[in-house]
């Protein structure tokens, strides 16, 4: 598969709308002439501002990664409470794809919660027995298709870790996705939590970079441990200024995206497909196909070859043999097909897998 034979793409992320001749034009369209790099007119000093207002936070620091950001907040809320142990969904980023650094590098314990398979409920915390320096909730929870929680199991959630003394941590990577599933203002959804990590350029559409929000002493605190951990980055405006734009831009189209993608997921159960979580809560949900993921691939580089369409970037093996999932991100790439013709690409790619 080679990326200039893509002309349309179901990708969020895919390079239609990221190569950096389209990236680097539209910041030039938006940043004007006479930008400082550093002060309150500044982009990285106007994302911080902007992010703290928006979420109803005091502070926001900006980090080179959410990987370093969600450690830092976590080492934190140990020190504080004098616990190493913090609990999580067992399909939570920080133990599944970061080589554990909250161990390697922070010398943390995690303490799994729930069924990989479903979602984190409050029966499943209460079976956490050792106490806890964070309860870290990640909404949605990605890997098993984007599900949330109501907003009443979500305080109560909250508040199983607040009557333990334990901090609240918020992987907040598809905030802006989840949002509009909550009807309520981000602050308000910010304010449950101690912390908050929000993604540049997920949702955003941003090239990288993450921000953690929290109160004036915390972020003072992160703001050390970024230094240390070398993420401080003096000439980081291009990310900001990304960001900016994304914020801008992208974010009210949130609930569109989310719209989209139920009719999407719609017309394809409507055709056969199984699609999880059914109908989406966001604007992210999991296909699940009938066929082995080397033969899902195959189907996928042939679509590309012939018609020059991208259905998914990647799929993952199912627990039973000969089916496999990919996840379906509906933004700005995927608001160019209609769900009739997303179902009839999806069958198309099906019958090419198919033995």
């Amino acid at each position: 598969m080679a990326e200039q034979d893509i002309r349309r793409s179901l990708v969020a992320h895919a390079h239609l709308r990221r190569r950096p001749h389209i990236m680097l034009r539209r910041m030039l369209d938006r940043v004007a002439p006479d930008t400082p790099l550093v002060g309150a007119d500044a982009p990285m000093t106007q994302l911080e501002t902007r992010l703290a207002e928006l979420l109803g936070e005091p502070r926001a620091l900006f980090f080179p990664t959410g990987t370093m950001a969600q450690q830092v907040a976590l080492r934190i809320h140990a020190e504080r409470t004098g616990r190493l142990t913090f609990t999580a969904h067992p399909t939570n980023h920080l133990d599944m794809w970061e080589q554990r650094g909250y161990a390697a590098v922070h010398g943390l314990r995690y303490q799994p919660a729930g069924d990989a398979e479903r979602p984190l409920t409050l029966d499943d915390l209460r079976q956490v027995a050792e106490p806890v320096s964070t309860l870290l909730i990640e909404l949605p929870q990605r890997e098993i298709g984007g599900p949330l929680p109501s907003w009443d199991d979500l305080n109560a959630q909250v508040q199983w870790a607040r009557d333990r003394g334990a901090a609240v941590h918020l992987d907040g990577a598809r905030l802006w996705e989840s949002q509009p599933f909550y009807d309520r203002p981000h602050a308000e959804i910010a304010a449950l939590f101690d912390t908050v990590y929000v993604s540049l350029y997920k949702g955003l559409e941003g090239v990288r970079g993450a921000v953690l929000v929290g109160d004036a002493d915390t972020i003072g605190h992160a703001e050390v441990w970024r230094k240390r951990l070398g993420g401080e980055i003096p000439d980081a405006w291009p990310l900001a200024v990304a960001a900016l734009i994304g914020l801008e831009d992208v974010l009210p189209r949130m609930a569109a995206f989310r719209d989209h993608a139920v009719a999407i997921a719609g017309a394809l159960v409507a055709n056969g497909v199984t699609v999880v979580p059914a109908p989406p809560q966001t604007p992210m949900f999991h296909v699940l196909l009938p066929v082995d993921v080397a033969a899902a691939t195959r189907a996928r580089d042939e679509l590309i070859a012939e018609r020059g369409v991208q259905v998914f970037s990647h799929a993952s093996p199912e627990s039973v043999p000969g089916r496999c999932r990919f996840e379906l991100t509906v933004g700005e790439n995927a608001m160019d097909f209609t769900p009739a013709e997303v179902a009839e690409l999806i069958d198309e790619l099906t019958r090419r897998a198919l033995p």
